[in-house]
């Protein structure tokens, strides 16, 4: 039993995780996930330290993405670009959107002008010019 004499240490700080290993142990246990089963004491430390893992992945590649365009606040248009930018995060978030986050800027090939069409206009002020 606890007497009081040492500092209680939590979970978290055990495993070196900054997400709460409780607050995930407790959703695990009163959410669908795992309602009506038992949850073991690893589950909720090994989740958190995916969760933080992703977490930092995201934030560290917007974070370059924000610096790149000289921005001091991110936005939810830098979290996408990050994502869409990584290969394995794209794979692992095909199917979500995020909003206000917008799409990658893409211009198929064939839809840019091409060299040898120029417009009428502008060959004919060219051979007026010689």
């Amino acid at each position: 039993m606890y007497d009081g004499t040492k500092k209680r240490v939590s979970r978290s700080i055990r495993a070196g995780l900054v997400f709460s290993v409780a607050r995930i142990h407790r959703n695990l246990k009163t959410e669908r996930v795992c309602l009506g089963k038992r949850v073991s004491a690893g589950a909720p430390v090994f989740l958190a330290a995916v969760l933080e893992y992703l977490l930092a992945e995201i934030l560290e590649t917007a974070g370059f993405q924000t610096r790149e365009q000289q921005k001091s606040r991110m936005t939810a248009r830098d979290i996408t670009l990050a994502i869409k930018g990584d290969s394995e995060l794209d794979k692992l978030f095909d199917k979500v959107t995020i909003s206000e986050g917008g799409v990658v800027p893409y211009i198929q090939p064939q839809l840019l002008p091409t060299k040898k069409s120029r417009s009428r206009a502008v060959r004919a002020r060219s051979e007026q010019l010689v």
